[in-house]
Parts: structure tokens; sequence; C-alpha cells
């Protein structure tokens, strides 16, 4: 398929300029008409589709899943987002008094508040490790994070891939260091299945969850949460339901009481074989790496206009299709309205500690001159407005 009709699979609006794949992808024309498809089924036949079928169909569209990012099948079950995987791990962990998780002071913010929510309830430490940016190098930020660690630690948790900063983690050297050290390892990879190459078996986590709807571009609401066998058996369910000593008990507790939780359409989990396809068909690890290319050869540009350095090296290690540039505004919720609203640029400006950041994406329908538009529109803001400093 050649680059102007896989930019036309897309159904973003052609007047606004999207560059915030990054908080919600967006599906493909193939995958959402598959996604109808699964609906008008379950619309025909509802208790056939819920109460029979659906067990099947999504066995088969985790058997693809696991496929792709190299895991057990019967190791994954789906859910709506990584946040509620983390609700579920983060409920279930066995916290005593004094107990440390160690992380980052880069994490997502819905993480921070799950796991500050539990350790609170437990009289528990969240351990926030401050990482000085911008990172210099991978042995650099290892060494950083492991000063947060002593006795009490009992696991640690960290993402992959960081949101507000856009930053590639250095997360299989710290799983390594962690499982030597008797830890329980979490990983938050919402933003990798279909950004970077993702192998389970090869990264070794504990406990790993990662979003379908972004990166891979499923319906909104497909997510996954894997967890190794040894695992599984201490993870209560999140909502209680029929699968919690089920009468006819499948082969896996883990899957009865994660996986079907009442009356819900879950034709988003169902999709990703589909989206597996697609990238499959279009030789999707050479459009990411174009998409990424393009996102690292702007990133000092930007920089320089607003005032600012880059967060870490551009080169692979640490950047792929995101790129986030500290900027100095009082105002970055009207900067960001003040963006779409008059220039039609959706794109993030997002508060993290005492940072502001602002993120662009590229993906395969992004073009130079999607950039190039923002870059005019910051240098007006900053001649015009007061929602700009230096």
């Amino acid at each position: 398929m050649e680059p102007t009709s896989l930019q036309s699979q897309f159904l973003i609006n052609p007047e606004i300029t999207f560059l915030n794949f990054g908080s919600f992808g967006a599906c493909p024309k193939p995958i959402f008409e598959q996604y109808q498809r699964w609906q008008l089924e379950l619309e025909r036949e509802p208790v056939q589709f819920i109460a029979f079928n659906g067990v099947n169909y999504l066995h088969e569209s985790r058997k693809a899943l696991a496929k792709y990012i190299g895991c057990d099948a019967d190791d994954l079950v789906y859910v709506t987002n990584p946040t509620y995987a983390i609700n579920i791990v983060a409920k279930s962990l066995k916290l005593n008094k004094g107990d440390e998780i160690l992380t980052t002071n880069l994490e997502y913010g819905a993480m921070d508040r799950t796991w500050q929510y539990y350790c609170d309830e437990r009289v528990a430490n969240y351990v926030r490790q401050p990482i000085q940016l911008p990172l210099i190098s991978k042995e650099q930020f290892i060494e950083e994070f492991w000063k947060g660690y002593n006795e009490r630690t009992k696991a640690i948790f960290i993402s992959q891939i960081t949101s507000s900063t856009a930053l590639k983690l250095p997360v299989k050297e710290i799983c390594e260091i962690a499982k030597q050290r008797g830890l329980i390892t979490i990983v938050d990879g919402a933003h990798v299945p279909g950004h970077i190459p993702l192998s389970l078996q090869h990264l070794q986590a504990d406990i790993y969850t990662g979003a379908c709807h972004k990166w891979m571009m499923a319906p909104k609401g497909c997510s996954f949460l894997y967890v190794k066998k040894e695992f599984q058996a201490q993870l209560d369910p999140l909502i209680i339901s029929w699968g919690y000593k089920s009468a006819a008990p499948s082969y896996s507790q883990f899957l009865d009481y994660h996986q079907m939780q009442g009356t819900r359409d879950f034709s988003a989990f169902l999709t990703v074989p589909s989206a597996i396809n697609f990238m499959n068909e279009n030789n999707w690890e050479q459009v990411s790496n174009g998409c990424a290319q393009l996102a690292r050869q702007n990133y000092l540009r930007f920089c320089n206009l607003l005032g600012s350095q880059p967060l870490c090296p551009i080169n692979t290690e640490f950047l792929g299709q995101m790129c986030s540039i500290p900027i100095n505004t009082p105002q970055p919720e009207q900067l960001q309205r003040h963006l779409f609203e008059h220039y039609k640029i959706e794109v993030p400006v997002m508060r993290h500690e005492s940072y502001v950041f602002l993120r662009y994406t590229i993906q395969v329908f992004n073009t130079q001159a999607d950039l190039d538009k923002l870059y005019q529109a910051l240098q007006e803001i900053e001649s015009s407005t007061d929602l700009l400093k230096k």
C-alpha cells in the first residue's frame, strides 16, 4: 500500500492537524469496519454473542495478541485500559506496613494516584525516585533509579515509555536487576504495542499492561494485562462476577476472575487480530521507523524555538514516535485550547510536577507540513499573546 493510500485509511478529520496519537490512537477504516461487524453480530443475537460465542472469540483474539507480543495466550486478559489493569494489581498486592513500591517521578498521573491510594490504605510507601532531566545515558538512569531501593522495597513499577516526557526507559535492564534482588516487577507499557517491538518473553517482567487502542490502532477501551503464572493466583478480581468461584470453572482462575465481568460490549477486544493484520500487511515496522525519524528530526528545532533543552540524546534509544519539549507557559491548559481553537492543532500541553511539556506525535498520516504548522503557530503565539515565554 502506497503512503498516500495508507494515510487515506484513517478517519481523522482532515481539518484537524492531529499530533496527539499518544493520548488516543485512531482506527484505520479496516479495523473500524471489523469493530462494527462485531457490534452488529452482538446486536443481532446478544445472548449467543455474550454468553456462548464470546468466550471463543476472546480466546482467538488473545492468541493473536500473545503471538504478537511474545507470551502465552492464557497469561493475558483483556481490560479496558492500563489504569484498570494497575488497579487490579495494586489492590491485590500484599503490602505490609512500611513496605515500599519503587517507581520514578516520571510516571503517568493516574498510575501514581492508584498506587498512592492503596499504599496509603496499607501504610506502605510509594517511592517516586527523582530522575534528573535531561537524561544523559541508560547507565545514568539506572544508577539514579536504584538509589531509591532499600531492604523495605517489595516491588518496582516503571513505564517502558513515559507519557508526559515520551522517554523510552531501559526497562529490561531494570527488571534484570530487580529480579536479582527478589523484587516483583510491574511495567506500564501503555505506549509500547505497535510503537516499538515488544517481546514479553525477552523482557521478563512479572506483570505488564499495554494499550491496544493507542499505537496498535484498535478501538478505544482495548488494553491487556499480562501476568506470569506464578503471580496470577495473587490477583483478586476488581469486579466480583460469575467467574469468581464459578460452578463451572475453566482451567484458569486468572481468566475466570478477570475476563467475563457482567454485561458489556467487548467488541473492541475482538478487533486485535484485525489490527495486527493491518500492521503486518503494511510493513508497520518500516512505517513506524519512518514516523519516528520525522519526529526526531524536528525535535531540536522545537527546543530551539521554545528556548529549552531536549530531554535526552536524540536517538532511537530514548525516542520513538513521540517527543516532549519543556515549555515555559503560565497557562498550559489555555495554550492547548488556543492551539486547537485558533489553529485546529490537536496537541497536548501537560503539567508534570514543576515542568510543562508540549508533546507531539507522528503517525503515518502526519507530514513535515503538520510540524511546520505547529512551529508557525507557536511563533505567532509567542509574538502576539502572553501564553508563551522564553
